[in-house]
């Protein structure tokens, strides 16, 4: 019970102090603070620029098709790299906690609101008005395209936490 009380004790008085034995990094889980990483959000950006000018480049897309492509491939891929993908590529001595979350989830703990949750949830929502605009708000690309973004801003709400509709991606 002194053991117990002494480990209590010092947790409480040391939170920050954590002792990752046999791992290579100091993170618990690395997947949680890899937005934040330098330099993160301007790769992002010239990512989603470098595939609006290789759409660009095919020559017989007109710039609403391709604006609209862009929003989709956009958020096709960030559905699927942050809604659908669970678990961690590193070993994590968290023994297996973040197996059953999606990298969305993992992300900054689990802490809502934080600045790269804003990033990636305003980001789509820019890429929506850019490629509403340019399509003139055309219906069929209109539909289309708020289709594409509810489909990342819907799984993104802090209600949504670790739920699993209808048991989909439940394991």
């Amino acid at each position: 019970y002194i053991c117990i009380f002494f480990k209590c004790t010092l947790n409480y008085l040391f939170p920050q102090v954590k002792m990752n034995v046999g791992v290579a990094h100091s993170e618990v889980n690395p997947n949680t603070r890899v937005m934040n990483s330098r330099g993160i959000w301007l790769t992002y950006a010239l990512g989603v620029g470098m595939l609006h000018i290789v759409l660009l480049s095919i020559p017989f897309f007109s710039v609403p098709v391709v604006w609209t492509l862009t929003n989709v491939i956009h958020n096709l891929g960030m559905y699927v790299f942050l809604h659908a993908v669970k678990g961690t590529p590193f070993e994590t001595p968290d023994q297996g906690k973040a197996r059953l979350l999606t990298h969305w989830e993992q992300l900054d703990y689990g802490v809502q609101f934080t600045s790269s949750r804003k990033f990636f949830t305003i980001s789509p929502i820019i890429l929506y008005f850019l490629a509403s605009f340019y399509t003139k708000y055309d219906p069929a690309h209109f539909i289309i395209n708020t289709a594409s973004l509810l489909s990342v801003l819907i799984p993104k709400l802090p209600q949504l936490h670790g739920v699993r509709i209808f048991g989909i991606n439940k394991y």
